[in-house]
């Protein structure tokens, strides 16, 4: 751009972007096949009447149109945030159930516990009842425990079973129904056992209580799973109430109907009255309004919209009246992206995940072998009564080797992440980005649109010989005639600045193309241009000359004015930094993130923004088609690089990136190409994101140390290891209480990922 402000023809570059089709516009169903341990699993990904769909956390390949369990893991699948716009509320009732069954499972088990307990306290007759006697009510406690409240494991262990997919209700439903079936034997057929197996009075001990209190437990882990997945979904949910229901569409004839949201197609005209929602992201036809666009951009202060404008779906009407044309609508929709992204984020897996999936596949299989062995070698090597020991201590290591916590361990944490993520902000298309968020090494980033506003804006104004306001009025004047972006910069500032312009009219008003322009205004002559413009007009600018050169070393295009043939002034446009921009650089330099600003601008201006900000490495005038090659010269180097940008020349760069961060005000095509996405255009959420990202991954080590210390230490001491030293065996029960400790654990540091400060 020449810096005296010539005025040369300009068209900003326009794109078309077919957008990214939700899942609910998907093509026909198909098949997926998974296979674990030999088994396969056809899964219909086609939707239901109201398009939404169930995902397993675990085995995000896995999704269903109908509630259920996962046909692989046996985990109890989980609706996929926002593959249905219409569904804004989750459907609890399957948690809901689970708590019903939960609290069933406690008040029986507790009296279980407490009789199966008093004979280890001293009290060899609780309540006054024998033992035979206490064997048929510990019957009647523990029977609707295991068989109702456990229903939902006892089904998930026989589909286990059926699918030939061992998983961890395999283990669960092993230990559980030995123990159950075995004291169901005792109490109905004492006959059948040999006499070591039973007490003074003839009566066979008993093991509802381990049943009972391993299946509670069970459920209790079940249910505070459910939670904490539904939980990461609040965000998307919000933003999905965000959307309205039904629109105004306005008829060739000038009528107007309220239709059903999904009725509206790309080319209707709708009209939006003031405090409505933006039903679809459109251009306005007709009206000006002022429109809250806080939740895509954060500007709290609401947007001016006129005849040509866009607005976005979700986005609140002010006082107008406006009538747009629906361009995207349904799924294409940035509300409707956001939430895609997001849902499909969720259902990713990082390197870290497949690893444990791996020794979780074999892990099942290894610890039924091993509870086979610990039966072996009591039965063989064991004191009397060898059988009981056998099958106490078998129980055992099936139920304290129970894989949760490991399976729970990566996608918990990713989960959470994404969802605390999606409140600040930052949008991670796929679990895969979390993980590599933590190595990146240096930011790369683009200045329009990146660093600065991607707008002109007026930074300066100076004037002599008149008041300030007036000066503007005039000139705003005289620009609100004008299309170029300049013009709009300069009325936009009177506006902001209280200013109303005085009127003209297209009579009065002259163009020079590439130069400048004039009009009559309030009986003064009024023009606004270049330096050669008022040259060419006889009018001398010297006087003014060194506050403009002082204004082109900052990068600013300087625009003259006069009044009746006297320069009276300038003013200053130039695309300006964000203003948390600043704050955003010093927080990735405290991080040790290496910075480089990779632009197609001129080296003047990208200097300029450079040594303002104190970015070091400026890389300027680069074609849009060699960004990428910097990117892999940069890779090449042993960097870890993150590409932030906006634009559809970043596209190319952002894809090549280790990780490309697409600004969410910017193009399409580059939230396309991105893996994270910063919702507000802020800067600030890279450092949010890498924080985030250490975090999770230092999280889901956590889990795993977790997960594995439970079974390391617990499945020798189950096995009986301490047995011939310390004369010490594990209770079934305990066992199980462990076991669901380890999966608390895990989901609880977890959630802990939601206190993080960001």
């Amino acid at each position: 751009m020449s810096q005296d402000s010539s005025r040369s023809s300009h068209t900003p570059y326009a794109h078309q972007h077919a957008g990214h089709r939700g899942a609910a516009e998907s093509a026909p169903a198909h098949e997926h096949a998974g296979h674990k341990q030999g088994a396969t699993f056809a899964t219909r990904t086609g939707t239901t009447a109201t398009g939404a769909r169930w995902t397993c956390p675990m085995h995000p390949e896995v999704v269903q149109d109908r509630p259920g369990d996962c046909p692989i893991c046996g985990m109890t699948l989980v609706p996929i945030a926002g593959a249905n716009l219409g569904e804004v509320e989750p459907d609890d009732s399957e948690a809901r159930d689970l708590a019903r069954r939960l609290r069933v499972g406690v008040a029986l088990s507790i009296p279980l516990v407490v009789l199966a307990m008093a004979p280890m306290a001293g009290i060899h007759e609780p309540f006054g009842l024998q033992p035979r006697s206490r064997g048929w009510i510990e019957l009647l406690l523990g029977t609707p425990v295991v068989l109702w409240v456990g229903g939902p494991i006892l089904r998930k262990f026989w589909f286990s079973l059926v699918h030939r997919a061992l998983n961890m209700y395999t283990l669960i439903g092993l230990g559980v129904g030995f123990a159950y079936l075995y004291s169901l034997a005792a109490v109905l057929m004492p006959g059948w056992f040999p006499q070591e197996f039973r007490e003074h009075d003839g009566s066979v001990g008993t093991y509802f209580e381990a049943a009972a209190v391993i299946v509670t437990l069970v459920m209790l882990g079940d249910l505070l799973q459910m939670r904490a997945m539904r939980q990461t979904c609040r965000a998307i949910q919000q933003l999905l109430k965000l959307a309205p229901n039904q629109a105004w569409r306005v008829s060739d004839d000038g009528t107007e109907e309220q239709v059903p949201l999904d009725t509206v197609a790309v080319g209707d005209r709708l009209r939006v009255k003031p405090g409505e929602k933006m039903p679809v992201d459109g251009v306005v036809l007709e009206g000006a309004t002022r429109v809250d666009e806080s939740m895509i951009t954060g500007e709290p202060m609401p947007i001016a919209k006129a005849e040509g404008d866009k607005v976005t779906a979700g986005t609140v009407n002010g006082n107008g009246s406006i009538i747009i044309r629906a361009e995207r609508v349904g799924s294409e929709t940035l509300l409707a992206r956001i939430v895609h992204m997001v849902g499909q984020a969720q259902r990713t897996r990082a390197s870290i995940q497949r690893l444990a999936d791996v020794i979780a596949a074999y892990f099942v299989q290894a610890v039924i072998a091993l509870a086979i062995v610990t039966a072996l070698a009591w039965w063989l090597l064991g004191p009397e009564p060898k059988f009981a020991y056998a099958f106490i201590n078998a129980i055992s290591v099936l139920i304290m080797a129970c894989p949760c916590a490991l399976g729970l361990a990566t996608p918990i944490s990713m989960t959470v992440a994404m969802g605390q993520g999606a409140r600040m902000g930052v949008l991670f298309r796929n679990a895969e980005a979390i993980e590599r968020m933590r190595d990146i090494d240096t930011v790369v980033v683009d200045k329009t649109g990146t660093l600065t506003l991607g707008r002109p804006a007026m930074t300066d104004f100076e004037v002599e010989g008149i008041p300030g306001e007036e000066a503007l009025a005039l000139v705003a004047a005289v620009e609100q005639l004008s299309e170029h972006p300049i013009a709009h910069a300069i009325v936009e500032a009177a506006k902001n600045r209280g200013i109303k312009p005085a009127p003209a009219t297209a009579h009065d008003f002259h163009a020079l193309k590439g130069l400048g322009v004039q009009a009559e205004i309030e009986g003064k002559r009024v023009l606004v241009g270049s330096r050669t413009f008022l040259a060419q007009q006889g009018i001398d600018t010297q006087h003014w000359e060194e506050q403009a050169d002082t204004w082109r070393t900052e990068a600013k295009t300087v625009v003259y004015f006069a009044v009746d043939d006297i320069a009276a002034g300038l003013a200053a446009v130039a695309d300006p930094i964000k203003e948390s921009t600043p704050e955003a650089i010093a927080g990735l330099r405290r991080l040790g993130v290496h910075i480089i600003m990779l632009t197609g601008d001129s080296r003047r201006t990208a200097e300029s923004v450079a040594r303002q900000l104190g970015i070091d490495h400026t890389l300027a005038e680069v074609l849009p088609e060699d960004k990428a090659d910097h990117i892999k010269l940069l890779q090449g180097e042993g960097r870890k690089v993150a590409m932030a940008g906006d634009g559809i020349n970043d596209a190319p760069a952002l894809a090549q990136a280790d990780v490309g961060i697409a600004m969410g005000t910017g193009t399409d095509v580059a939230m396309e190409s991105a893996s994270v996405t910063l919702v507000k255009g802020d800067l600030r959420g890279i450092e949010r994101a890498i924080v985030l990202s250490r975090a999770t991954m230092h999280n889901i080590r956590q889990n795993l140390v977790f997960a594995f210390g439970y079974n390391a230490l617990g499945i020798p001491v189950a096995a009986g290891v301490l047995y011939p030293f310390f004369g010490l065996l594990l209770s079934p029960m305990f066992a199980g209480a462990a076991m669901a400790m380890s999966s608390i654990s895990v989901v609880t540091n977890a959630l802990r990922l939601n206190r993080i400060r960001l």
